[in-house]
């Protein structure tokens, strides 16, 4: 069977969804996720956007191997230069550079004739060869693009050295038929065009995402850039999920293959979806929590009679997890770290100790622990900022005829303090007392709540986005616990750790002279 090479763009383009901002602790363990999940290409960003992004780039490419690691870069000599120094340490780098080819991007954004388009496109690829062998390169809204002058472009990228040419449908404009019909001229027009993999990377503006990056594999498309869950700019991207499972569900159509393990697929889209507080839709293909439930009657007896009468894909195959080892208070460290191990995640020492202490209180609280509640607890683990603000106690009053009224502590440091304040509710008592504790505060943007598990006793996950008005910086925090109050006050802190390692990070920066 031939072989479509999966390029995953969550770090760079899915990061670009409104409000989602990670750190580079976040970055480097969904990169080693998606190693483990098999892609063959990480894009880790846009280096030149800023000294935080060129870091998380930096340290992404010394932490990953096995596959793939690939930089952003206009056609610019400035954009090449910081986009290979970030990356130069990877085991396998690629630089990908662009520029727009559309008549419209021309006249209005880049103020340039086509000529000077050929140019460019020229000039940055032989300027990327300098450093890396494997070049990539992107037009960007091709879709739109005169196909005769986009063939001459891409011929142009193929002389100077290309080795990768993609073909974006930038703005989600394209539908199947004309996308398909856009790569088959490509294909027959564009000189050297066997000598290079062909690429597409489709926005999802019309909803039609995955259906034009399956038209253009059916086209001769062998690499596709996706994300995980569909995050990205807009209405975001092709679902990397979804574009792997209709390939492997009509593989005998296709006669294609990838090289993912497709049993990482849930716990990658899990991750994902903690670290950048973007839930899945329960309606979501292939990964939301309805993916696989049946309502109806008659659909529950044709499944219980024989699953592919309404399932065309097993659960187990995209590793929906089923708990094997029960786990509860009487539970030991080793019996916790196997079963950890199990469900991929390699901790250290410390975060092991971490995630066995909130464990530990959780058995407390829950005479079962599921695998549900094992992710929840780890992933929250993983996204925590260093413990500046460390909660340790709070109490509530509050009712239908009283103010409420919260009285919490943190640690702060080696001190222990206390404060008490009145809110609307209880968890903006809480998020009032925080304040008067911390001397900072934030806008609160968005507050969102959702059972982790079933049952009484389930894990409420909250997730919390706050903007510090005075730096025009926003943040997330994540809390989890079977009591919603303490879930809240843990994202609430968590947020506050972000924000208070980031005014860290920026004076370390400032005395090694970076900012």
């Amino acid at each position: 069977m031939d072989r479509v090479y999966v390029f995953d763009t969550t770090l760079r383009d899915g990061e670009q969804s409104p409000g989602v901002s990670l750190n580079v602790k976040e970055k480097i363990e969904i990169a080693r996720q998606l190693a483990r999940l098999g892609v063959d290409v990480i894009e880790v960003g846009f280096p030149v956007a800023s000294p935080g992004d060129f870091n998380a780039c930096r340290e992404v490419a010394r932490a990953v191997r096995g596959v793939t690691v690939c930089a952003l870069a206009r056609a610019r000599q400035e954009d090449i230069d910081r986009a290979w120094e970030a990356i130069k340490e990877a085991e396998a780098p690629r630089i990908h550079t662009f520029i727009a080819t559309s008549d419209i991007h021309l006249r209005h954004k880049l103020r340039m004739t086509r000529e000077q388009v050929l140019e460019a496109t020229r000039a940055a690829v032989a300027y990327s060869k300098r450093y890396a062998a494997d070049v990539e390169f992107s037009a960007e809204d091709a879709s739109r693009s005169d196909p005769d002058f986009l063939c001459q472009v891409l011929a142009e990228a193929i002389a100077a050295g290309a080795t990768v040419l993609n073909i974006p449908d930038t703005v989600g404009y394209a539908v199947p038929e004309e996308f398909g019909e856009l790569i088959r001229v490509i294909r027959e027009r564009t000189p050297g065009i066997e000598k290079v993999i062909l690429s597409c990377h489709c926005h999802n503006d019309l909803g039609l995402a995955v259906a034009n990056t399956l038209a253009a594999v059916r086209n001769g498309v062998r690499q596709v850039e996706v994300t995980i869950n569909g995050i990205g700019e807009r209405a975001g991207n092709a679902a990397l999920e979804e574009v792997v499972m209709a390939l492997y569900a009509h593989r005998s159509g296709y006669g294609l293959v990838t090289g993912i393990r497709t049993e990482e697929l849930y716990r990658t889209s899990k991750l994902v979806s903690t670290l950048t507080g973007m839930p899945v839709q329960p309606n979501k293909a292939i990964v939301g929590k309805n993916a696989f439930a049946h309502e109806s009657g008659i659909h529950q007896d044709g499944v219980l009679k024989e699953r592919s009468t309404y399932e065309i894909i097993d659960p187990a195959i995209i590793g929906v997890p089923r708990s094997r080892l029960v786990l509860g208070k009487h539970s030991g460290r080793h019996a916790f770290r196997v079963r950890l191990q199990e469900l991929g995640y390699e901790l250290t020492e410390e975060e092991l100790n971490a995630a066995f202490q909130r464990f530990k209180e959780l058995c407390d609280r829950k005479k079962e622990i599921t695998d549900d509640d094992l992710l929840a607890l780890v992933e929250e683990e993983i996204g925590q900022a260093p413990s500046i603000y460390e909660l340790r106690y709070f109490h509530i009053s509050s009712g239908t005829t009283v103010v409420p009224t919260a009285t919490v502590a943190l640690r702060i440091g080696d001190e222990l303090r206390e404060e008490a304040a009145c809110g609307n509710g209880p968890v903006d008592a809480i998020y009032k007392a925080v304040d008067k504790l911390t001397g900072r505060h934030l806008r609160l943007d968005s507050y969102s709540i959702e059972a982790v598990t079933e049952g009484k006793d389930a894990i409420g996950s909250v997730t919390v986005r706050v903007t510090d008005e005075e730096r025009n910086k926003t943040y997330l925090g994540r809390g989890i616990s079977t009591d919603v109050l303490e879930a809240s006050a843990r994202a609430y802190v968590d947020a506050l750790n972000k924000l208070a390692a980031d005014l860290n990070g920026n004076r370390v920066r400032r005395l090694e002279g970076e900012v």
